[in-house]
């Protein structure tokens, strides 16, 4: 179980974020390297995993930035759960506000427009303002109670506290943990705490979490994949403010001519980040757990047959040509059957000629083990 499991902070900002999308433009690159190194106290790895436990934190604001480069291909939009392919490429930048488990606020801006989440007590809105529309949801009595914000679909992670709580759900004998060097990130100083998979099948190199000194509050998340010193992901504060925000930022009021949707009945809480939880779709399921998870979807559209070549069926207005995508992967072929596969130093795709999307941070081998079942 995840150190931070017990203890929500902005475990929020996820689902949260999900439920609107991703900006597109956001800060350059640049932003999201650290300053110089700092001296600080030595501390064990054990100690900084004590330190994100016991950390209090009763109010912050700031401004994050995510930048990907996973090298995916357009293939993983053929699966279902698109609103998560949005956050696998490029930077992207969101306002955070946080008073408290019952007050929270994200404000997405990008050049076409703001968007919106804001949590005030029971009051949940959610706002967009290219069509000018909000969705208002009154939360149950397990939300005031201090759980999670609701959970909108799939997500990567959107501050470097739930990227830090997913990893730290990894933290098991397949990982070494270790203290990595110091770091001035967001005028912060911060320790760096290591994870490093074990299994020669994972892809990862590190994954690295700056915490700050003082607050303990993670600043930065970074994944290296093997053979490379840059992040293929990262997300970090450019930018935060520890004191509690105004009660005005929680407080959401429709502009002219907004189109209001109520929602009504209970929507289900966000729980522990978990590799293996069900998707919510019963043509997708993961396979393994931890470093080696394997994604596995079906098309509806036997995408692959053929090799995919020639024969996918003609895809709907605004979906991708399918016989495009697969033409030009390598084909590969095996005991488990045979398809297209594309490669990338972080993300490998396995698409079997019987319609199956096999995705995942591992070696084609771990695909091709799950593609044999």
């Amino acid at each position: 179980m995840s150190v931070l499991r017990s203890r929500p902070v902005l475990r929020w900002l996820v689902p949260a974020a999900a439920a609107v999308a991703v900006i597109g433009g956001g800060a350059a690159v640049g932003t999201l390297a650290a300053e110089a190194e700092p001296s600080l106290p030595p501390r064990t790895a054990a100690q900084l995993l004590v330190d994100l436990q016991t950390s209090r934190l009763e109010g912050l604001s700031g401004t994050v930035v995510q930048r990907a480069d996973l090298g995916l291909p357009p293939l993983v939009g053929l699966a279902p759960g698109n609103d998560l392919t949005t956050l696998l490429t490029g930077t992207h930048t969101l306002r955070v506000w946080y008073s408290g488990p019952d007050r929270q606020r994200v404000a997405l801006l990008d050049t076409l427009g703001e968007r919106d989440v804001i949590r005030n007590g029971r009051d949940l809105w959610t706002w967009e303002s290219r069509g000018n529309t909000a969705r208002h949801h009154t939360l149950g009595d397990a939300a005031t109670a201090g759980a999670p914000a609701i959970e909108a679909g799939p997500s990567m992670p959107a501050t470097p506290q739930q990227a830090a709580d997913l990893a730290l759900g990894a933290i098991d004998p397949s990982t070494e943990v270790s203290v990595g060097r110091s770091a001035t990130v967001a005028g912060r100083d911060a320790y760096e705490l290591v994870l490093q998979p074990r299994d020669r099948d994972s892809l990862v190199h590190q994954l690295r979490i700056a915490i700050d000194a003082k607050q303990h509050v993670p600043l930065r998340f970074e994944v290296l994949a093997k053979g490379s010193d840059q992040p293929a992901f990262e997300v970090a504060f450019t930018q935060v403010d520890y004191r509690r925000p105004d009660a005005d930022q929680f407080t959401f009021n429709p502009p002219p001519g907004v189109s209001v949707t109520e929602e009504t009945g209970e929507r289900p809480a966000a729980g522990r980040p978990d590799h293996t939880a069900p998707t919510g779709d019963p043509q997708v399921r993961t396979e393994g757990s931890g470093w080696t998870t394997v994604l596995v979807a079906h098309l509806d559209e036997a995408a692959g047959k053929s090799s995919g070549a020639t024969s996918a069926a003609t895809p709907p207005a605004g979906a991708p040509d399918v016989s495009k995508l697969l033409g030009g992967l390598p084909a590969v072929s095996g005991d488990w059957g045979s398809g297209r596969l594309f490669t990338s130093r972080l993300i490998t795709v396995l698409l079997t000629d019987d319609g199956r999307v096999l995705a995942g941070a591992v070696t084609p081998e771990r695909l091709y083990q799950v593609a044999r079942g």
